[in-house]
This record gives structure tokens, C-alpha cells and sequence, in this order.
């Protein structure tokens, strides 16, 4: 995204700075910003092209999330995300993502179908390659995909938000062979459930896939100990 990329003459201030939080939150949740590092209102705004109005005003509605911490008379600093947040966030999404595929199986359409086909064939051969960069934006297709097949629109939103909350952490996880290599055999058999319309194993197989995620990471987490 270039640095300049809302413009000054937006007159509609809450969505200019709905612009900004969605931009800021973005950069936190990518690794943009380290924890603890300082978000300067000015530098910010200088590089987004807009006030320090609407920064100011997303920088508060992002402590609102805890991904920031403000502090009087200092500045506003980035929170990042706990060990506790990561567990909490997979095992809500475990459950999230069961009820998607079981969704799916009632509203799924033929072309959906191939396309998240396709996704898990062009993944297959990326983890063969080693192309993680190319997994990871794959790996977020598939649920994409997947979203949109369940037919819900609130259901997707909030999957998609817990999806974007750990997208550094996904970056990692799915850089590791065999992760990436499971993970996408798991997309093909929650695929296959869907496929035949089995809902109560597309359910089961998605919220595993999710609980299998929390597994790596925490195998993760220990052999960086």
C-alpha cells in the first residue's frame, strides 16, 4: 500500500478514521510495529496523508481492543497480543470454524467447491516447493473460501477478524514442513466432508484442524525455551 493513501479532502471523519484504525491494526497484527514500540501520532499521520485527529481517535479505539496501551503525559504504545489472547482466540475459533463448515454443507455451491479445490492443489504444491510465503496467502484463501460458503455474513466477520488477529503467528506456524504439509491435508478432508454433505464430520474435522494449531504452537512456543 503506498504511504499516501487516504486522502485529506475525506470530509466524513469517522470513516476516515475507520480507515486509519483498520490500516493501524492491520500493521500491529503483521509484525509492522514490535510490542512496546512507541506510535507516533505525527509520523503517522504524515505517512497515511491525514490529521492527527484520526489517529488520535484510532489509537483509542485500538486500546479499546488492547492492542494499545496509552499512557498520560507519554504516548501511545503497542500492546501486541498475550500467550493467553493466542489460546483464547484458537480455541474461539475452533468452534467458529466447525460451525462454518457445517454451514457450509447446507449452502456450498458447485463452483465454491472447485475453487477451494484448487486452493488446496496450488497448496500441495507450494508445501512441496517450500514456498511459505505462497502457503500462508493460500492457507488464508482456503477460509476465505470457506467463510463465504457458509452463508453467513456475521459468521465471517468474525472469523475473518480472529484470522487476521494471529497473522504473524500463522506466518510462523505454517513455516514449519510438516505443519504446512498437515494442515493442508486437514483443508482437503474438511473439503471432502463438505463435499458429501456430512455435517456433523466437516464440524468435527474443522474444529480439530483448529485444536491441531494450538498443539504446534505451543510445541512451538517450547522449543524456543
Amino acid at each position: 500500500m503506498d504511504d499516501k493513501v487516504f486522502s485529506k479532502d475525506n470530509t466524513d471523519k469517522y470513516s476516515l478514521r475507520g480507515m486509519v484504525f483498520s490500516r493501524l491494526r492491520e500493521d500491529i497484527l503483521s509484525g509492522k510495529y514490535e510490542v512496546n514500540e512507541e506510535l507516533k501520532e505525527i509520523a503517522i499521520g504524515e505517512e497515511l496523508g491525514v490529521s492527527r485527529t484520526p489517529v488520535r481517535e484510532a489509537l483509542r479505539q485500538l486500546e479499546l481492543e488492547g492492542l494499545v496501551k496509552i499512557i498520560p503525559n507519554k504516548g501511545a504504545y503497542v500492546a501486541g497480543i498475550s500467550n493467553k489472547d493466542i489460546h483464547d482466540i484458537y480455541m474461539i475459533r475452533s468452534y467458529l470454524e466447525g460451525l462454518c463448515a457445517r454451514w457450509a454443507c447446507e449452502n456450498i455451491t458447485e463452483e465454491q467447491l472447485d475453487e477451494i479445490e484448487e486452493v488446496i492443489y496450488l497448496s500441495d504444491f507450494h508445501v512441496k516447493k517450500k514456498h511459505y510465503d505462497q502457503i500462508v496467502e493460500l492457507d488464508s484463501k482456503f477460509h476465505e473460501l470457506l467463510y463465504a460458503a457458509s452463508g453467513s455474513k456475521i459468521l465471517g466477520h468474525l472469523l475473518r477478524d480472529y484470522h487476521q488477529y494471529v497473522h504473524s503467528l500463522r506466518k510462523i506456524t505454517l513455516s514449519e514442513p510438516e505443519r504446512a504439509a498437515n494442515s493442508n491435508a486437514e483443508h482437503q478432508a474438511i473439503l471432502e466432508a463438505i463435499r458429501l454433505r456430512d455435517a456433523d464430520k466437516a464440524e468435527k474435522i474443522a474444529h480439530e484442524h483448529i485444536i491441531q494449531t494450538i498443539s504446534n504452537i505451543h510445541n512451538h512456543k517450547l522449543a524456543e525455551e
